[in-house]
């Protein structure tokens, strides 16, 4: 394979590889392998995920999104205001372009670093799932620890052995649970989002977990477990939106929403909504181009 040439983004903490494929120089049978390789972090690139820019036949391109497990998604929303931002630079579409994905066709606006996204209507909105988390699970812990959260009042089976947790879940693009807290800043994200993205429940695709904190009806702090990236990440687009969304569903959070994220930047949830749900819902947010650079094979081992 020659090198190839790739930007790496941020997009609120989110970062992504990007590559230009419409030449198809990295074929259907090798992006999995590729993306496996390359968001490797301190032996390779590192990065939650890569996108890789196609052709489209009736739109200005398609892309393909992957995690950093190599796994194809739908939607990421962090992912999809950076490329746009990367399409209108490279000149493959204008400043106002639709694209496709998985979950639909996407409009995107750039202006500058700013970029707006119209993400596919959200679906299967169900409030007060009653979760039980196991504390002892294995795939919840990280390095010795296992899920032990000692907030006041945290409820249990019968056992003893199981947390129980009111959630709800939302398909933003994918699939999302809202878990609404007290003390956000030292909450155990990483052992009960496993527990949550694990759960019987939602397999076999499993789930992404978001754990937030009203402070205001347009003002949330949010922090995200990743499924696929099976690690707590900076940002999380549609996790704000789910955020956003399932709290206004509870009567508590009204449009504009702004949504502070674990990186500190800050995402701006639209919405409308009407007796079916949510519909026009946008994500804005600042986007970052860190670097350009090609790829050596080397980084592939």
């Amino acid at each position: 394979m020659r090198d190839i040439e790739f930007w790496k983004m941020s997009g609120s903490g989110n970062d992504f590889v990007l590559v230009d494929n419409r030449d198809g120089q990295i074929s259907d049978g090798e992006m999995g392998r590729f993306v496996q390789s390359v968001c490797r972090r301190r032996v390779s690139v590192g990065a939650d995920g890569v996108i890789f820019v196609t052709r489209s036949r009736t739109l200005d391109f398609a892309w393909r999104f992957f995690n950093a497990d190599g796994g194809e998604v739908e939607m990421c929303g962090n992912g999809s205001r950076c490329v746009a931002r990367f399409a209108h630079l490279k000149g493959i579409a204008g400043p106002d372009m639709t694209f496709e994905t998985l979950a639909g066709p996407v409009q995107a606006h750039v202006k500058g670093r700013l970029v707006k996204v119209l993400m596919p209507k959200p679906s299967g909105l169900t409030k007060d799932i009653e979760l039980k988390l196991p504390i002892g699970d294995k795939r919840c812990r990280k390095d010795q620890d296992s899920v032990q959260p000692d907030m006041k009042g945290t409820p249990y089976d019968e056992s003893g052995r199981v947390i129980v947790r009111r959630a709800d879940f939302i398909n933003t693009g994918v699939p999302h649970v809202v878990i609404q807290v007290r003390d956000l800043d030292r909450y155990p994200v990483f052992e009960e989002g496993r527990a949550v993205r694990y759960n019987s429940y939602f397999a076999p695709a499993g789930t992404n977990a978001n754990f937030m904190t009203m402070i205001g009806p347009q003002e949330i702090e949010i922090r995200t477990y990743e499924r696929g990236v099976e690690e707590e990440t900076l940002a999380c687009g549609t996790g704000a939106i789910a955020c956003a969304l399932t709290s206004a569903a509870h009567g508590k959070a009204v449009s504009p929403v702004r949504v502070k994220t674990k990186g500190g930047e800050t995402l701006v949830i639209y919405f409308e909504t009407n007796e079916e749900g949510f519909d026009k819902v946008f994500l804005e947010g600042n986007t970052a181009v860190v670097y350009r650079a090609f790829l050596n094979e080397e980084a592939l081992d």
